[in-house]
């Protein structure tokens, strides 16, 4: 039996623990001229946006949205080494895009019915999930995961009236090369150019190559669960857009300790909240086209301020800018959109924050050495 001092010594430690936990899920870490990046990526989502609004074609808008993600890596790199990683990133999309908008046909091609459609994108969005994530550590994309991928994918597949391939593709592949000609176009100032040095050749170790299957297996057991969770409770209770329970089911799996990770998790549910007040405000104020483009750029501007300080904070501005880019595309009643939002969310982050737990509760629960088994 454990002391009863051993026991008592071990309540003020957890209550410190959990007061540090709390502390660390609302603290703001230090700013690194964050503005830099947020700039770069508020314009690259901008001038596209606005220039479809310009044209009246915003049915496009989501394939620029998710073009512009190109501007989100290598933000801290010297234009050289950011340029190889934005390239790599931004390819890598836009294979993402293509299957995705290949893949909203399937319905119609092969004369589906919506419940099987729905299964299957299911599917395809988990294949999605662990492939992405194992690509982007095979390659060193920072930030990590396939969070974005998992988005893009899913939200453009559910696009009930697709755009003619082609013009869907030649406005990502556009914003794509915009935000390639922003992240080195700090130097044309001297006081800001680096030395363009192309980073040398990926070298990945058995330990990196083991550590990025493990990493996609994750990613593709929490995006299946939560899916396929969200997707089972969505036909019962009504409600749509599975696909953000799969979105936000990967959020805790970014992270090198437990704890941060389940922290991620938490944070996602109290932004997303907090978002969506602030996005029920903007839709209150009927916003034309063109406003509404500039709060998204705003949006993306606020999340990139804080995507690295305070991850609940950027959650406040990442929200509203998900939901009005799928508001552009596809009108939806913004009580349902809200709602959908919210359960979606608290769905994923609870399958992803088990995923988490698991390996350390099965640790806990399997038999050591020598235990399990009675002498005779």
């Amino acid at each position: 039996m454990r002391p009863a001092a051993h026991q008592d010594n071990r309540l003020p430690q957890e209550g410190a623990a959990h007061v540090k936990l709390l502390a660390e899920m609302f603290s703001i870490g230090p700013g690194n001229k964050d503005h830099h990046p947020a700039l770069r990526c508020a314009t690259g989502v901008f001038v596209p946006l606005i220039t479809l609004v310009l044209l009246g074609r915003l049915d496009l808008a989501i394939f620029a949205s998710f073009g512009a993600f190109t501007g989100i890596y290598g933000r801290g790199e010297p234009h050289a080494a950011r340029f190889a990683l934005q390239l790599r990133a931004g390819l890598l999309m836009l294979l993402v895009m293509l299957l995705a908008a290949l893949s909203a046909r399937i319905e119609t091609a092969w004369g589906l019915e919506s419940t099987a459609t729905t299964w299957l994108l299911v599917l395809a969005t988990t294949l999605v999930a662990g492939g992405c994530s194992v690509a982007i550590s095979w390659l060193r994309l920072r930030p990590g995961g396939s969070l974005f991928h998992i988005f893009a994918f899913a939200a453009i597949a559910s696009i009930p009236n697709q755009p003619p391939l082609w013009q869907g593709m030649l406005v990502a592949v556009l914003t794509t090369v915009l935000c390639l000609l922003i992240g080195f176009s700090s130097r044309i100032l001297p006081s800001h150019r680096t030395p363009w040095t192309w980073p040398p050749r990926i070298r990945r170790t058995p330990a990196e190559k083991r550590a990025a299957w493990l990493e996609g297996l994750g990613y593709l057991v929490a995006a299946g669960l939560a899916g396929s969770l969200a997707t089972w409770a969505g036909q019962q209770l009504g409600f749509g857009h599975n696909y953000w329970a799969m979105v936000a089911a990967v959020v805790p799996l970014v992270g090198h300790t437990t704890r941060h990770r389940i922290r991620r998790g938490v944070q996602r549910i109290i932004g997303t909240v907090l978002g969506l007040l602030v996005l029920a405000a903007v839709l209150l104020l009927g916003l034309e086209p063109w406003q509404t483009v500039l709060v998204m750029a705003l949006c993306q501007f606020g999340a990139e301020m804080f995507i690295i300080r305070q991850y609940l904070l950027a959650q406040v501005f990442v929200t509203p800018l998900a939901l009005i880019s799928t508001l552009l595309v596809v009108p939806a009643s913004p009580s349902a959109l809200l709602r959908d939002r919210i359960i979606e969310t608290v769905i994923g982050a609870a399958v992803g924050i088990a995923v988490v737990l698991a390996p350390a509760a099965w640790r806990r629960l399997r038999p050591g050495p020598g235990q399990g088994t009675t002498p005779a």
